[in-house]
């Protein structure tokens, strides 16, 4: 069990070449588009989650800052889905990939303060410095921080890719006991059975928080630009 505990965080390969690719594609089939003239329930239940979003997403936002509600529509969908379709069996979740969290939050974050920069640049340049801070501060404040600037989109990456991968260790352990004490004590096996359904449907929850988290932090920084 040991020798397997991080077998499912290897990027799967068929034929020698990598098919991340493949499996990061696959949420958008889910989300097909409609031509019919009447749609049926899943559309319609696809578009009421987003014009859900939406509405809670962009009602912050400035005029300009609801350009992207695409993108934030976008965001949230494909990990809410690549999320929970990482807890069915066999599956590879590509979130628990610090490298692939790391590619959606470092351009999403640059192009937020690139946007902050160019369009308010007095106020972009006003957090590095609060107002009434003592001139013998300043230079620690200044270094402080935009060291909390450029920590922004690592600190995203890495709580998605550690909330996901907690839940799936955790779920393999406790699957894996209950293997081994189905034949030791099927009494004991039967209460770990129980606790990895319910933390099950706890993961479930969790896959759907952290794609919100995410998106809302993405959607924050947006505000704070625009």
């Amino acid at each position: 069990m040991n020798e397997n505990l991080f077998a499912s965080f290897i990027t799967p390969t068929m034929m020698g070449l990598p098919i991340v690719v493949t499996i990061i594609m696959f949420p958008s089939i889910l989300f097909p588009s409609s031509k019919r003239l009447i749609n049926n329930r899943l559309y319609s239940f696809q578009h009421w989650l987003i014009k859900l979003i939406i509405k809670q997403m962009m009602l912050i936002h400035t005029p300009k800052g609801r350009t992207w509600a695409l993108m934030i529509v976008s965001l949230i969908m494909f990990i809410g889905s690549t999320n929970l379709l990482g807890l069915l069996p066999h599956t590879f979740t590509p979130t628990t990939q610090l490298s692939m969290n790391l590619s959606m939050a470092i351009p999403l974050w640059a192009g937020a303060v690139i946007m902050g920069f160019r369009h308010k640049l007095k106020s972009s340049l006003a957090h590095f410095l609060p107002q009434g801070t003592p001139i013998t501060l300043i230079p620690m404040l200044i270094i402080i921080e935009t060291i909390s600037l450029f920590i922004q989109p690592m600190a995203l990456a890495v709580r998605l890719t550690a909330n996901i991968t907690a839940g799936h260790l955790l779920m393999h352990l406790i699957g894996g006991a209950t293997l081994v004490l189905m034949n030791i004590s099927p009494p004991t096996a039967t209460i770990t059975f129980i606790i990895l359904l319910l933390l099950t449907v706890l993961e479930f929850a969790v896959a759907l928080i952290q794609a919100y988290v995410f998106t809302l932090l993405v959607s924050l920084y947006l505000h704070d630009n625009t």
